[in-house]
């Protein structure tokens, strides 16, 4: 018998850590965060992480587990995703999987196996290199050539993601977009409900900007300062999240903060915009959209409640409204 997992996503700012919480209090689970940010310690407010407050009692991993100095990429997160998940198993509950980043995801989910050879180190320092002497977008365009698909789903400004792919290209001459697809089609060992929440694209857009104002409010500046006067420079990995890398930016001098916010607001649309695209193409995806249960919290959870209760399966294609 497969062992039940249930992910609950969708985009930034959507909603997904309250009902989250609900879902775990009604099933005895635990949640596991799928979030490249909050596994951060001392970066609360630009990576929205859920106060203890907020948790009710219930359990979370990966949340404050690293140093900002740490790397962290989707090979450590599976590891430590796996380890968490059977931890939760071995107590008789249930794991919930929390968070926006559809790559953590899918590595989970289906046991993506992600072929690690350190005879690639030369061609990562090389690329390494040319990013910085001829920007990432100089780079990214070496990756649209050899690898359209990946080019298109990974930014430029995810340097590790990029270098990453043009090494897998350069290693084995197959796109890493096609490696993927084909660790996509592998059986789940999960019995999974993958849920994913969705709204128009207007009060999306309205909620992120208000998320993004309520950042200020909370102290995001002073955040990053801290973070700056911690030695993390914009380099780092952990620095490389939205509403950090561009408040640092402020602090260096290189926009006012009007503008800085300007763009943080832009980026994060972008990004929403870009995890929708990624979770329309995962297979036996559950869509919820919000607006059809008046965005009323209870309704979307005794909805979650019913399905799971169920048992129904649906096809990839299928939302659920």
């Amino acid at each position: 018998m497969k062992r039940p997992l249930i992910i609950l996503t969708g985009p930034t700012a959507v909603g997904k850590t309250s009902l989250s919480v609900d879902l775990a209090r009604e099933l005895e689970g635990e949640i596991v965060s799928a979030d490249s940010m909050q596994v951060y310690r001392h970066m609360d407010i630009g990576s929205a992480k859920v106060t203890k407050e907020e948790m009710k009692g219930v359990p979370h991993h990966l949340i404050d587990v690293l140093e900002p100095y740490e790397d962290f990429n989707v090979v450590r997160f599976q590891a430590m995703a796996r380890e968490a998940v059977e931890a939760i198993f071995s107590r008789g509950h249930i794991p919930i999987l929390v968070g926006g980043t559809g790559f953590y995801i899918q590595a989970l989910l289906y046991d993506i196996d992600f072929k690690e050879n350190e005879d690639g180190a030369a061609i990562r320092q090389e690329l390494e290199e040319l990013c910085r002497k001829q920007g990432n977008e100089y780079v990214h365009q070496i990756l649209r050539q050899i690898d359209p698909e990946s080019a298109g789903q990974i930014h430029a400004n995810n340097r590790k993601r990029m270098i990453r792919a043009i090494e897998y290209y350069r290693m084995t001459g197959q796109p890493i977009s096609e490696h993927n697809r084909q660790e996509r089609q592998k059986e789940s060992p999960y019995d999974f409900y993958y849920f994913v929440l969705d709204c128009s694209r207007k009060i999306l857009y309205e909620r992120i900007d208000c998320r993004v104002d309520q950042m200020m409010e909370a102290g995001l500046v002073k955040e990053v300062e801290k973070l700056r006067d911690m030695g993390c420079r914009r380099g780092m990995v952990s620095m490389q999240g939205l509403g950090y890398k561009e408040i640092l930016d402020y602090l260096d001098g290189k926009y006012s903060l009007e503008e800085a916010v300007r763009i943080l607001k832009r980026d994060t649309r972008h990004f929403a915009k870009r995890q929708i695209t990624w979770f329309k193409r995962e297979r036996d995806v559950r869509w919820v959209e919000l607006e059809q249960f008046g965005f009323d919290r209870q309704r979307i959870l005794e909805h979650l409640l019913d399905e799971i209760k169920s048992g129904k399966k649906i096809s990839a294609s299928a939302r659920i409204v």
